[in-house]
């Protein structure tokens, strides 16, 4: 190995790298990611780094629960909307589908919010 050392033009050992500047860097990112968090959990880096993890965890599983709680909101105004019309959710949905007509639930819900009369002629056309 020595030999090889001194036919070769590289240094056989590097200097040291002291990692003081990227471990505040990465503990300043998380008690920033933690600003108003109460507590310890915005004051010392343990607290704030389980904090900040355990808010990334949900945050990812409300917008998953956030499309469904949508799609729920738009069946319970169609119902709403379809019942003075003589017609339940469920029949209207099936009606769709066997007249093939690709509207989904938001544009149909959206326009039975916003503009009745067109919704009326869309469930006389689907009748």
């Amino acid at each position: 190995m020595f030999y090889l050392y001194l036919l070769s033009n590289f240094p056989l050992f590097m200097s040291r790298v002291k990692g003081g500047v990227n471990a505040l860097k990465r503990r300043r990112k998380i008690l920033s990611a933690a600003k108003g968090y109460r507590f310890q959990r915005s004051k010392t880096e343990k607290a704030a780094k389980v904090a900040v993890t355990k808010a990334g965890v949900h945050a990812f599983a409300h917008r998953k629960d956030k499309k469904a709680d949508m799609r729920r909101l738009w069946t319970i105004r169609l119902n709403a909307a379809l019942r003075p019309l003589a017609l339940s959710y469920s029949k209207f949905i099936d009606m769709l589908h066997k007249k093939n007509i690709e509207l989904d639930r938001k544009v149909l819900s959206t326009i039975a919010m916003n503009d009745a009369a067109m919704f009326e002629r869309i469930v006389n056309h689907v009748k």
